[in-house]
């Protein structure tokens, strides 16, 4: 395959280079879609590649500091002639650990011997990398295969290469650890002694190379970690908060408290003159949440100069078009319509009427929980240089596609004219995924002509989140003489800002569980009105239909005066897939096999002590199978210990068991914390948690126990960011009422006096 020699373009500010070749978009036009693209032959310059991802104009990648000796087969992968391999991590790391998952991918394919190799950050170009966010708990499944063939791919070469200079076939010749064996002879060569052969082959084909079976990984499954760890703990600067780039300013940007509001007027005459500050006015906004609302910039020469200038600010805020949100009037309203039937039917299977008059018992509960913020532990923060038309910017973001959208949108200006610099950050949770802050800073720079960094305070992030939304439902369920359950109905009472359609992850889904295993089963909806932006929150909608759907069956289980664990897999019923083919769907005896291995791994079924009991939830989400066993106590006083979590999962193979442990034990913290005593109140439009003080993050104190188990399926992976959160609320309640009879139904359970 012959391509035109590229033209080189570089940015002085970032030394980020640009690879072109007008013999690339036809090139491109005519290969497989996952095809890779080799392009040598620059004099001194080095190597440059990339990834054809479809259809014409679709750049080649760009890669830095490659030299012309240098074997870089695609954009993931540089092999250098001293030995060295770097390995490109293409997605956002936000503490998900795929900076060090993604390499490991490559590495396990490539045969790699992980001492020897470095992970950088890959920049920011989907036409080479394809999609380059973080969420939904997709970055591993999305690329497995790209990834994979990636690694695959630059080892054919290298057995070839090795194979050739041998003069024997590349099939008597095997790898490991970065070596070629020729296996008769014992021969072996170092993938660096081969790299400037390898750099003159042609790519394979991807049907023409042979991936790995789970049973060869050597790499893939084992506990390694994280590439940046010691960067972390030696507090070097990779966070977005971090950020220094030569004569930047620092920014603070002030927001009506009540979403919509505008400004009317501000004292910039007296912030101006403070010491330190360079600038302040007010940005008119755009109206849109999710990019740029109305406020007051105050722009200094350091970041302490802008926060004290920042609480000098005095606005006069027109609230004409603001939200008047009410959290206390909505679980009044809400409160009154649970014995109502809901406003529109959702679902209606099968006859439940008939289900509920022939039952032998049925069940009533009303569920509540509240809204809650991501608070991750770097609030918002972004770096900005716009000049001569174009920006620059650094942002710890998790979607920097659409960031890159966005601030075009909001400048005016093409895509083609901003260069994003993915950072790590610290936190994200799904808070991230929104880049408001992005566009924030953009404007801010464009109107200083400088290049300035925005930092939001602790407060800022408290009060302008994009919120996990609350909701309220009204449920009612049978369960039929022999103890089976045998009609279920749910009056789910959410918000809405335009009155047609719930908030943002404030919806429910159709076929949401128990529904595809119930004949008989109803959902209605009502809809209460509501401003305040929303969002999605680590497993979004599922992070609270959990704890109602699974709480309420152990309700269930309790009336038919049956064992937990046997209706629970009563009602998975017969091993299957619930949507045949897609092997992303629930799968019955994958969900089984996981609460059958919570059971036994947590002692299901032993005695405990007086006032101290297990509870056990499942849930599938993210094409995840998880199954939680809380176990804990509770005093007279509602003093609740958790004492041990045992989680089992099934996502498939794990890539890094390190990381996968690392999660599911941070879901669990994330879950309890949350549980315990965290809730957003809202009135008159206003957030009324300021800081931590009224937003009660978890102590390491009253961290539980956690038992991490893994079955290690051969179904295609997915990620481990969101799953294990969702079971661990209804688990740890069903578990208080084992242990105290106390049914728990609303969150947090301050709310009902519960107390660590």
């Amino acid at each position: 395959m012959k391509i035109n020699q590229p033209r080189i373009f570089a940015n002085p500010a970032s030394a980020h280079l640009v690879a072109t070749s007008d013999a690339t978009n036809t090139v491109c036009g005519q290969i497989n879609r996952r095809t890779f693209l080799k392009i040598a032959g620059i004099s001194g310059g080095g190597l440059v590649l990339g990834v054809c991802l479809g259809g014409p104009s679709r750049a080649v990648a760009s890669a830095s500091n490659i030299l012309a000796s240098d074997f870089a087969p695609n954009a993931f992968i540089q092999i250098s002639p001293d030995g060295s391999i770097v390995i490109y991590s293409k997605g956002p790391e936000i503490g998900q650990g795929i900076k060090t998952a993604m390499p490991m991918i490559v590495a396990e394919e490539l045969d790699a011997d992980w001492s020897q190799v470095r992970v950088e950050q890959a920049p920011i170009n989907t036409a080479v990398y394809g999609r380059q966010s973080a969420g939904g708990s997709r970055s591993i499944a999305m690329s497995w295969d790209q990834l994979r063939y990636a690694g695959a791919a630059a080892r054919s070469m290298l057995l070839t290469a090795a194979a050739e200079r041998w003069g024997v076939a590349a099939s008597e010749c095997t790898t490991r650890l970065s070596t070629v064996i020729h296996t008769g002879s014992g021969r072996r060569l170092k993938y660096g002694e081969l790299a400037e052969d390898a750099a003159a082959l042609p790519v394979p084909g991807e049907t023409s190379v042979t991936l790995k079976q789970r049973k060869e990984y050597r790499l893939l499954g084992t506990r390694v970690g994280g590439v940046d760890n010691r960067a972390i703990v030696t507090g070097q600067a990779l966070f977005g908060i971090d950020q220094v780039v030569p004569g930047m300013l620092y920014a603070v940007y002030e927001k009506c408290p009540a979403t919509g509001g505008s400004v009317a007027s501000a004292n910039l005459d007296q912030i101006r003159a403070l010491d330190g500050v360079r600038d302040a006015f007010v940005l008119a906004g755009n109206g849109l949440t999710t990019e740029l609302m109305p406020g007051v910039a105050i722009v200094a020469t350091s970041t302490w100069a802008a926060f004290a200038a920042k609480q000098q600010l005095r606005v006069s805020w027109d609230e004409s078009d603001a939200a008047t949100d009410s959290w206390s009037d909505a679980i009044a309203q809400a409160t009154a319509l649970a014995t109502k039937p809901g406003k529109e039917t959702l679902v209606e299977q099968g006859n439940v009427d008939d289900a509920f008059e022939h039952a032998a018992h049925t069940v009533e509960a009303f569920y509540t929980y509240p809204f809650v913020s991501h608070a991750p532990l770097e609030p918002q923060n972004c770096t900005a240089w716009y000049q001569d038309g174009a920006i620059e910017i650094w942002a710890p973001t998790q979607t920097p596609d659409s960031g890159i959208e966005l601030v075009a949108h909001t400048l005016g200006i093409e895509t083609d004219r901003i260069t994003l610099h993915q950072l790590r950050a610290g936190g994200g949770f799904g808070r991230r995924l929104m880049n408001d802050y992005m566009c924030e800073a953009a404007a801010i720079s464009r109107h200083v002509g400088a290049p300035v960094k925005l930092q939001w305070t602790r407060e800022d992030d408290m009060a302008h989140d994009f919120y996990r939304p609350g909701g309220f439902h009204s449920l009612k369920a049978a369960v039929d003489s022999s103890g089976k359950l045998s009609g279920w109905q749910n009056h789910f009472i959410t918000f809405s800002a335009d009155g047609q359609i719930p908030t943002s992850r404030g919806d429910i889904p159709d076929g949401e569980f128990p529904a595809p295993l119930l004949a008989n089963y109803r959902l209605t909806q009502t809809l209460l009105p509501w401003k305040t932006p929303t969002g999605p929150w680590r497993a979004p909608r599922s992070n609270a239909l959990a704890f109602v759907e699974q709480s309420f069956l152990h309700e269930l289980a309790i009336a038919a005066g049956r064992d937990h664990l046997e209706f629970l897999l009563e009602v998975m019923g017969e091993p299957r897939w619930l949507q045949p083919g897609d092997d992303r769907s629930l799968n019955t005896g994958r969900a089984a096999a996981v609460i059958k291995l919570a059971a036994e791994k947590s002692g299901w079924g032993r005695p405990l002590p007086a006032g101290r009991g297990r509870g056990l939830a499942f849930y599938f989400c993210h094409a995840g199978h998880f199954a939680e066993v809380a176990e804990v106590s509770v005093d007279p006083n509602k003093k609740l210990t958790v004492h041990r979590v045992t989680v089992a999962g099934d996502i498939g193979p794990i890539v890094n068991l390190s990381g996968a442990e690392n999660q599911c034990e941070g879901a669990v913290i994330d879950g309890l914390s949350t549980m315990l005593g965290l809730e957003i109140t809202l009135e008159q439009g206003r957030v009324q948690e300021s800081n931590f003080g009224q937003y009660p993050i978890l102590g390491i104190a009253a961290t539980p126990h956690i038992d991490v188990h893994f079955i290690q399926s051969d179904f295609p992976p997915t990620g481990l960011g969101e799953p294990a959160l969702p079971p661990l609320a209804p688990a740890v309640c069903n578990a208080i009422f084992a242990a105290s009879g106390h049914r728990a139904r609303t969150l947090p359970l301050s709310r009902e006096g519960f107390r660590t």
